[in-house]
């Protein structure tokens, strides 16, 4: 998609998203702006390096918003999945989404379009529970490596 003039020089608009790549570690609310805009790094155009400075304004303007964890974290466990049915409209694939919390922080959280059409809303919810379920499971054994007893929260 051409939005605009291409960049005469582009190095500075990828430096940019690499920096901002790195930045979403600690600034989940950011990933989809920069998953967006890293798709133009072959080619970017004026319309995207506006956009990267709107994503740097808004940094600007949040600034001490980013993740603080505590050592006092509540060690319980709570997911949240979902999936949007067709949600792509090039490949009509729906989009699988979670975020995974310990305690109140967020820890973990991953959207991606899932590699198969799903025929109803139900398969790609439970495509979308099982990548949630995969997760939960990794996440129990790595805090088990460091000793931490996990308490499981089930709300049904």
């Amino acid at each position: 998609m051409d939005a605009g003039e291409p960049l005469a020089d582009p190095t500075v608009y990828r430096r940019l998203i690499g920096r901002l790549v790195y930045l979403c570690i600690i600034r989940p609310d950011i990933t989809f702006a920069v998953n967006k805009l890293s798709q133009f790094l072959s080619k970017p155009c004026s319309d995207h390096s506006l956009a990267v400075e709107r994503v740097l304004k808004y940094l600007k303007g949040t600034i001490g918003h980013d993740q603080f964890y505590s050592a006092q974290a509540d060690p319980s466990l709570s997911i949240f999945s979902d999936a949007d049915w067709a949600g792509c409209p090039d490949t009509r694939r729906s989009i699988s989404g979670f975020c995974l919390f310990l305690g109140t922080f967020f820890i973990s959280w991953r959207s991606k379009k899932q590699h198969t059409v799903s025929r109803s809303s139900a398969e790609a919810e439970y495509r979308s529970m099982a990548l949630a379920c995969c997760e939960v499971v990794w996440i129990v054994a790595l805090l088990k490596d460091f000793g931490l007893e996990v308490i499981f929260l089930l709300n049904l």
